[in-house]
C-alpha cells in the first residue's frame, strides 16, 4: 500500500525546528495564568499529579468549552471543535456514545489483531526493502502503516489515501489552512462519515463501522449526527497519532537513541517498554499549537494550592507532566518499565479509546523495523529534516535513512 506524500508548507522565512525529543518542557510547578493564540486566558498545569486531576475531576469539562458564549479557543476550527463529537460530551451522553465502540478497543480485542498488524508490518517492510537503500522511511513505512491497519479495522479497503490525508490535515490544523478551506473539507468529511454509515447499515459487514451503526442503533439517544462524527474521528485519531507517533520515534532512536537501537530489535517484549517510554517522553506536537488538552471549569476549583474561578479555562499540560522529575527521573533509561502511568493518553473518562493499538503498533513497527534493518541509519543531520508544519501534531514529513 501507498499513500501519497503531502505537500510541503511554506517555510519561507520560517525558523528551523529542532526534534520533538529536544524540546524544552515548561517547569514542574503551580498553576500558571498564560493565553491561547485566541487571546483567551488558560491556566496552564504542568505537574504530574495537578495535570492527572484536570483529567480525571468531573468539576473541568469538555462540553462547557463549546456552550454557548464560551471563550474562544481555537483560531480556526478543527475536528476537536465538535460540539457532537465524543471528545466534547460529559456525564452520561458521553458514557452512552463510548459505549457504542469501547469493546472494540479493549486490550483482549487488540490482542486478536496481532498476528494481522504484524503482517501488516512484514509487508510494508518487505516494500522497503525491495525498493532499496536509500528511502524515505516516512512514505514507506510510518505514513502507510497505521492508515493500513485502520482501513482494515473501518473496512475501508479502496479508499483514496491522498483523500483521507487531505482530511485530517484539515481536521488538525492549527494555522495551516484557512477558516473556509477547513469548512470545506470537513463537510466533505462528513458527508463520507454519512455515506459510509448509511452504507453499512444497507449491507454491515464485519468490520468497526457496522458494529458501531449496530451498537448505535440498539442504543437510545446516540443522533446520526453524533454517529458520523465518531466514525469521522476514529478514521482520524487511528492514524494520526500513530503516525504522529512512530514517525518522532524513529528520529529519537536512530539519532540519540541509537545505543538501543540492537536492543529493541532482541525481543518484541523489549521494544514494548522501549515503545511505552518513547510515548511517554516524545509530545505529538508543538506547545505553541495547543498548550495542553483542556477543560473548562464549571465550578470554583483548587489544583495544585491555586483556585481555578468557574469558566476558566484550563490546559494540563501532559509533555510538562510526563517529565515531571518528581515522578520521572530526567535521564530515565529507554527500557525502564514505567512506575507511573504516562498522561500520553489522557486519563479519566477521555483516556484515549485506541491506546492499545497505538501501542501495540508501535512496539511492532520498531522491533520488526529494527530485526530487518540492524545498520538503518539517517542519511543526513537532524537539522536538515522537513516537519510537517501548521498541525496540532508535528511529524517528520520526509526521513531519508539508509541501510
Amino acid at each position: 500500500m501507498t499513500t501519497a506524500r503531502p505537500a510541503a508548507p511554506d517555510t519561507t522565512d520560517t525558523p528551523a525546528l529542532v526534534p520533538l525529543h529536544c524540546l524544552r518542557h515548561a517547569e514542574p510547578g503551580p498553576p500558571r495564568l498564560a493565553a491561547l493564540p485566541t487571546g483567551t486566558p488558560v491556566w496552564v498545569v504542568t505537574r504530574h499529579a495537578d495535570a492527572r486531576q484536570v483529567l480525571t475531576d468531573p468539576r473541568l469539562d469538555r462540553a462547557s468549552l463549546y456552550a454557548p458564549g464560551a471563550p474562544a479557543v481555537s483560531l480556526t476550527p478543527n475536528l476537536l471543535d465538535d460540539p457532537q463529537a465524543l471528545l466534547n460530551l460529559d456525564g452520561e451522553e458521553h458514557r452512552r456514545l463510548r459505549r457504542t465502540v469501547q469493546r472494540a478497543f479493549t486490550p483482549r480485542a487488540i490482542a486478536r489483531w496481532r498476528p494481522w498488524v504484524a503482517s501488516v508490518v512484514d509487508g510494508l517492510l518487505d516494500e522497503l526493502e525491495k525498493a532499496g537503500s536509500p528511502a524515505d522511511v516516512i512514505a514507506g513505512f510510518s505514513r502507510p502503516l497505521p492508515v493500513a491497519v485502520i482501513s482494515r479495522l473501518m473496512g475501508l479497503d479502496g479508499l483514496d489515501l491522498q483523500r483521507l490525508g487531505h482530511w485530517s490535515d484539515h481536521a488538525l490544523s492549527a494555522g495551516a489552512y484557512t477558516t473556509e478551506e477547513i469548512a470545506t473539507a470537513m463537510r466533505e468529511f462528513g458527508e463520507f462519515g454519512g455515506r459510509l454509515v448509511a452504507e453499512r447499515r444497507a449491507d454491515p459487514g464485519d468490520d468497526l463501522v457496522s458494529s458501531l451503526v449496530e451498537a448505535a442503533d440498539r442504543t437510545e439517544g446516540v443522533t446520526p449526527q453524533q454517529l458520523v462524527s465518531l466514525v469521522c474521528g476514529l478514521v482520524v485519531a487511528g492514524h494520526e497519532t500513530t503516525m504522529t507517533s512512530l514517525g518522532n520515534a524513529i528520529v529519537h532512536v536512530l539519532s540519540e537513541g541509537r545505543d538501543g537501537w540492537p536492543r529493541i530489535a532482541e525481543s518484541e517484549e523489549q521494544a514494548a517498554a522501549a515503545a511505552e517510554q518513547l510515548l511517554r517522553a516524545l509530545p505529538l506536537g508543538d506547545r505553541e499549537a495547543l498548550p495542553g488538552l483542556l477543560r473548562r471549569a464549571v465550578e470554583d476549583v483548587e489544583i495544585g494550592g491555586v483556585l481555578i474561578p468557574a469558566g476558566s479555562v484550563v490546559a494540563a499540560d501532559g509533555a510538562a507532566a510526563n517529565h515531571d522529575p518528581a515522578v520521572y527521573p530526567e535521564d530515565i533509561p529507554l527500557f525502564e518499565p514505567l512506575g507511573t502511568p504516562s498522561l500520553t493518553f489522557g486519563a479519566g473518562p477521555h483516556h484515549c479509546l485506541g491506546a492499545w493499538l497505538a501501542r501495540m503498533e508501535l512496539e511492532l513497527a520498531l522491533h520488526r523495523l529494527a530485526v530487518r534493518f540492524p545498520t538503518l541509519r539517517l542519511t543526513g543531520p537532524l537539522e536538515a529534516v522537513e516537519w510537517r508544519r501548521g498541525l496540532l501534531t508535528r511529524s517528520p514529513l520526509r526521513l531519508e535513512v539508509a541501510w
